[in-house]
């Protein structure tokens, strides 16, 4: 498939039916917005419009500032690239919105990566995250590498897996000789998103010292494998400027470029 081919699949099996929305948070259509969100003292929400904005941008802007000042959450909007009206990010930012790092959204068929041998160096192993312990490594991991908190992934990954374990699966490196006495060295997890046809991955970091080995690729078609075994057609990543020359070459696509807008009360 055509990279246009394929965000048009993308754009009316997930984005439009919200079909990447987080498991377990409250999702609502408010006239052309749709918003999800999780109350509580770590409450957050999330807002994207695919259809576009209307004849008001600034007006739907500020009912959704509204909704989630009066409930104090924080708040990210997700736009893309081919997002109406073409102006979305600036109009944001000045309703007090603060814009975050750029990324591309990649997408591919699964075929195309499995045509790619792709095997993992004889000193490390890689298997699937199994408990408390190693939810906690991977949250070290991610921690040193983005400072996403430790707690919060923990929490996220761990609660995710108990109540949805059909749907995420995440997996780990770690060096053989010391197993799990050891550190993560690199991490990945793959949520996937029944009736779409699509499997999304997240995460793939990698400690510096253990970089350059293909360790983000074999990840990758670990991965892919599982999703072809259970039925999926279709690989998703929002992927940074790392990440995305490496996609390529296994054969994804660079189809547009998203970019998150975050709102604090």
């Amino acid at each position: 498939m055509t990279p246009d081919e394929l965000l048009e699949v993308f754009h009316h099996r997930i984005r439009l039916p919200d079909a990447d929305a987080i498991p377990g948070w409250k999702q609502e259509h408010d006239g052309l917005v749709h918003r999800s969100y999780v109350e509580g003292p770590d409450g957050a929400g999330f807002v994207e419009t695919p259809r576009g904005l209307g004849d008001d941008p600034d007006a739907v802007i500020a009912g959704q500032v509204e909704f989630f000042r009066d409930r104090g959450l924080p708040f990210e909007w997700k736009t893309y690239a081919y997002d109406e009206p073409a102006d979305l990010g600036e109009r944001l930012v000045r309703a007090g919105f603060s814009r975050e790092e750029r990324e591309t959204l990649i997408l591919g068929e699964v075929d195309r990566i499995l045509e790619r041998p792709s095997a993992l160096p004889s000193k490390v192993r890689l298997r699937e995250a199994e408990g408390p312990d190693d939810y906690r490594r991977i949250a070290e991991l991610t921690n040193t590498l983005w400072d996403s908190g430790l707690a919060r992934i923990v929490e996220q990954l761990q609660g995710e897996a108990r109540m949805f374990p059909d749907r995420l699966s995440v997996f780990l490196v770690e060096d053989a000789l010391k197993g799990p006495d050891g550190p993560a060295v690199s991490a990945a997890w793959i949520r996937f998103h029944p009736g779409t046809g699509f499997a999304s991955l997240w995460g793939g970091g990698t400690l510096p010292e253990w970089r350059r080995q293909r360790l983000y690729s074999a990840l990758l078609a670990h991965r892919a494998r599982l999703a072809k075994e259970r039925g999926y057609e279709f690989l998703r990543v929002d992927a940074s400027e790392d990440s995305r020359p490496i996609l390529q070459k296994l054969g994804l696509h660079a189809v547009t470029t998203t970019t998150p807008y975050e709102w604090t009360p």
